[in-house]
């Protein structure tokens, strides 16, 4: 599995927003949504506002790979779900440290909703 450098990872965490487009089926890419990003440790989390719902959400994770850009990151990357709980509990963690401060959107980025749709985003070789 490919990792982030440790700049990379430095930029993302500072990020306060990710571009995300994932690709569709016959390869061509989304148009991108603009979504928060967290990292834990080497690791880089996204998840969806909307649950399951959300559109980008459900073509990352039927095609599993897409792209990503922020903060001078700009890169293939794949998409892997995450359902380990404690793994789920430090994201947790990571919106609310980032993002706490943004009364009433943070609370749904841990909700359970949210947290079915956690993916670990890696870039590609």
């Amino acid at each position: 599995m490919t990792t982030w450098t440790p700049h990379a990872l430095e930029q993302l965490a500072a990020a306060d927003e990710l571009h995300i487009a994932p690709r569709r089926d016959d390869g061509s890419l989304r148009k991108p949504t603009t979504i928060w990003v967290v990292t834990d440790g080497d690791q880089v989390f996204v998840r969806s506002w909307r649950g399951t719902d959300g559109a980008w959400w459900k073509t990352a994770r039927a095609t599993s790979t897409g792209h990503v850009s922020a903060d001078g990151i700009d890169t293939d990357v794949t998409f892997t779900p995450v359902t380990d709980p404690a793994a789920n509990d430090r994201v947790d963690d990571a919106y609310r440290a980032k993002y706490g401060h943004y009364t009433g959107y943070v609370e749904p980025m841990t909700a359970e909703q949210a947290r079915a749709t956690t993916l670990r985003v890696t870039p590609q070789t």
